[in-house]
């Protein structure tokens, strides 16, 4: 592992914060713009945006399962990194050039496909170089550095639109700048952990010599998910997923605003806000979860998430929406990163990739039909009963979160 820090993290974890921050830059360039591009130019429904939303992210889980368990037997991560990001950020000529809802469904499939292959790794990587009572730190300055990158993306959306007259197209190319950044410092500044390697010289040693034959990390963490994990990395995964049903795509948050009437022009600053709240939020929510447990920031987070969606559901204002925007802000640096740091301290050493692949791939599976339920929702009776869904769900998970760890264990980290 590099002894040399930089502000107080590891370098792998500093630069993994880096490479997130550019890609978040491109990828958040886009994102806020994709509805309004589908709706207004394309005149696509609610219900097709959800399912267009729902096939992306779904595409990604299915994936980040396999990349930890491929990262896990090849006792390397690096690789798979440059792989996921050069995808993503190699996607954006589709959508810059498309003419129909099909290709930017494409835009987004190739886009998640990248997505599904670097996760796992990168979070491992990130496990890895942190020492256990640190996790919360390490997972919060790398949440809080890719929602930065979030946050610069919708600006610099915003002054291009402004100075081009609204060309969506212009967005999308310079888009992959920051994109070959990001690969450009995996490349050059992120190190293959020594654990990982020696991982995998270790099992092909024993393995050459004739002894008993010993199953690679990741193999045995993806047939044996029943017994290889403890019972509470196998419930918080089941509620996670249960979350995850009611946590429909944010494009319908976006969509919410420009109905109360809200400029599309406003919309990469309304998330350019909820962004700067993330990023601002991401850290200390960390820090302070190493302090006084993890467990109760993240019930903390089902139950903002439930309020903020009641919000959205009943509000008819403007200024409701930019006020719900910025807590939604806030719900979001108490979860995403908070939430892996938890993993990371229940987890096996051998099979932290495989680990965090699978709760990917069960909490991203679940945005497909989250979103296709809501664009339904939406479609049939009106925005307000899309978040009342997701409403329910977000309270019914902290309820059984809570009946299933009970206040003691909440209390311990």
């Amino acid at each position: 592992m590099p002894s040399k820090k930089i502000l107080g993290l590891n370098r792998n974890v500093f630069f993994t914060g880096l490479v997130s921050f550019f890609m978040d830059f491109s990828s958040e360039m886009i994102y806020p713009l994709v509805p309004i591009f589908l709706s207004s130019v394309l005149g696509v429904n609610k219900s097709v945006i959800g399912l267009i939303e729902g096939i992306a992210e779904s595409t990604a889980s299915l994936l980040k399962v396999f990349s930890g368990w491929l990262s896990d037997r090849m006792g390397k991560r690096k690789v798979l990194m440059v792989a996921g990001y050069g995808i993503s950020a190699l996607s954006r000529p589709v959508i810059a050039l498309s003419t129909a809802w099909g290709h930017v469904l494409t835009f987004r499939f190739i886009d998640r496909f990248g997505k599904g292959i670097r996760g796992a790794p990168r979070d491992a990587i990130i496990a890895e170089s942190t020492p256990r009572a640190e996790l919360g730190r390490s997972f919060g300055f790398h949440r809080g550095m890719d929602t930065l990158g979030a946050v610069a993306g919708p600006a610099a959306a915003f002054i291009i639109l402004s100075l081009f007259s609204g060309n969506y197209r212009l967005v999308f190319w310079l888009s992959m700048i920051p994109g070959i950044i990001a690969v450009l410092v995996i490349l050059f500044f992120i190190k293959e952990h020594e654990r990982a390697e020696a991982q995998k010289s270790k099992s092909t040693k024993v393995q050459e010599t004739g002894s008993p034959k010993v199953q690679q990390p990741g193999t045995s963490a993806l047939l044996h998910f029943g017994s290889h994990f403890d019972w509470r990395y196998k419930t918080f995964v089941a509620v996670a997923t249960l979350f995850a049903i009611g946590n429909s795509s944010d494009v319908f948050l976006i969509l919410k605003a420009t109905s109360v009437g809200i400029k599309e022009t406003q919309i990469p600053v309304l998330y350019l806000f909820f962004n700067l709240v993330y990023a601002l939020t991401a850290m200390p929510a960390g820090i302070l979860s190493d302090r006084i447990g993890r467990k109760r920031i993240i019930l903390s987070g089902f139950i903002l998430f439930g309020f903020v969606y009641w919000g959205f559901a009943v509000s008819k204002e403007q200024s409701h929406i930019w006020g719900l925007f910025l807590l939604y802000g806030v719900f979001m640096g108490l979860t995403e990163g908070i939430q892996k740091a938890y993993l990371g301290s229940i987890i096996p050493a051998e099979c932290k990739a495989t680990a965090y692949g699978i709760y990917n791939t069960f909490v991203g599976l679940a945005v497909l039909p989250a979103s296709v339920v809501g664009g339904y929702l939406w479609d049939r009776f009106g925005p307000h009963a899309t978040f009342y869904y997701g409403m329910s769900t977000a309270f019914i998970s902290a309820l059984i979160f809570l009946a299933i760890f009970g206040f003691d264990k909440i209390k311990n980290k």
